[in-house]
């Protein structure tokens, strides 16, 4: 059995109910995380023969960062659960692998420190109600040398969850989340997503920062275009997990649709949501991404291994990408195309041709 497959069951054992709970459940039925894997495994492959694919190179950049292989870890939030170094032993296990971390502002560990591993780390913000508390953030996120913001856009409101019995907030101790939050008399409602954005806060954050702005939570072409316009330097293909709206599309196949309406642009594209193989980040460059996310097989990995378990993970996966490389006839993923990949069965998550 392949080790990813292991972690999920091996992290139950050594989190409380509520935390693996909370790690693993979508929102509402639950039907959208349910869906997420599936709609990768749909995809069926047109490879290329009698090429050479004796060295295989599997290097990108990511805004101008270089990583070893197109995998990055997700933002995620309570890792201090997970393993009592948190954020730290995630940095240190993707910067172990020559890869980037995505980094919640729900962190319960300091920008500053984070900024002290060297690791090239992204960070995801919420705009709030009270925009002073999201400048505040930024600001030190700046100084502790976060070299992107990757704004959640699919969070008006939290989507709800259908929680039995303790929930992981009646466990979370003080300091395992919002380390980073601005001192202050705060009220719920300072706190509460804001509802009310558009997209003039891309430029906002970027005039604010200086930095590159990664609009994450898009799931429609015009949207896409939308971000793009207004500044974004790149857009996450993502339904949040299947934490948010219930129902929504598989990233799988909201992707092509995106690639498509940033074509000839500058934007960059990746995708995150249900990626557990090699052959399905196969198929998500091959449709247009640039990159891919993995978020709870890296929770997962952290509970399991430590940092040790999220190079492990991030390198097996690469692993894998170069296995699925090799016998597509691509010697790199920029030479993979759309015309690689085609729906697999047609009832199937209603697949759709790249």
């Amino acid at each position: 059995m392949r080790w990813i497959d292991t972690l999920e069951a091996a992290a139950a054992e050594k989190l409380p109910e509520a935390v693996h709970r909370y790690y693993r459940q979508g929102s509402a039925g639950g039907t959208s995380v349910g869906e997420a894997t599936a709609a990768w495994a749909s995809y069926r492959f047109r490879p290329r023969v009698l090429r050479d694919v004796s060295t295989i190179d599997m290097s990108t950049t990511v805004l101008g960062t270089p990583v070893n292989a197109p995998v990055l870890v997700a933002p995620s939030t309570m890792q201090r659960m997970a393993d009592p170094d948190g954020e730290i032993a995630m940095a240190n296990g993707v910067g172990a692998a020559g890869s980037v971390l995505g980094v919640s502002s729900n962190a319960g560990t300091s920008f500053a420190d984070l900024g002290e591993t060297g690791v090239p780390w992204w960070l995801q913000i919420y705009v709030v109600r009270n925009r002073t508390i999201t400048e505040r953030m930024l600001d030190v996120a700046v100084a502790g040398g976060a070299r992107a913001v990757v704004l959640t856009v699919d969070t008006p409101v939290v989507g709800r969850k259908e929680d039995d019995g303790q929930t992981v907030w009646e466990l979370a101790q003080p300091g395992q989340w919002l380390k980073n939050l601005p001192e202050g008399e705060w009220s719920d409602d300072d706190l509460d997503k804001a509802d009310d954005l558009s997209p003039d806060v891309i430029g906002w954050i970027a005039d604010r920062t200086g930095l590159p702005v990664v609009v994450k939570g898009v799931l429609r072409g015009d949207d896409a275009k939308r971000c793009a316009d207004a500044g974004a330097a790149a857009v996450i293909v993502s339904n949040h997990g299947g934490r948010q709206l219930d129902g929504s599309i598989a990233t799988a196949q909201a992707l092509p649709e995106v690639a498509e309406a940033l074509a000839g642009t500058n934007t960059e594209v990746y995708v995150d949501g249900g990626i557990r193989r090699g052959e399905h980040i196969l198929a998500a460059l091959a449709l247009g991404a640039r990159a891919v996310f993995v978020g709870r097989p890296a929770l997962w990995a952290l509970t399991v291994g430590g940092s040790a378990g999220v190079t492990r993970l991030l390198t097996d996966l690469g692993d894998e990408l170069s296995h699925t490389l090799r016998l597509s006839g691509c010697a790199r993923p920029g030479d993979l195309t759309p015309d690689l990949v085609i729906p697999g069965e047609p009832g199937l998550l209603g697949g759709r041709r790249g």
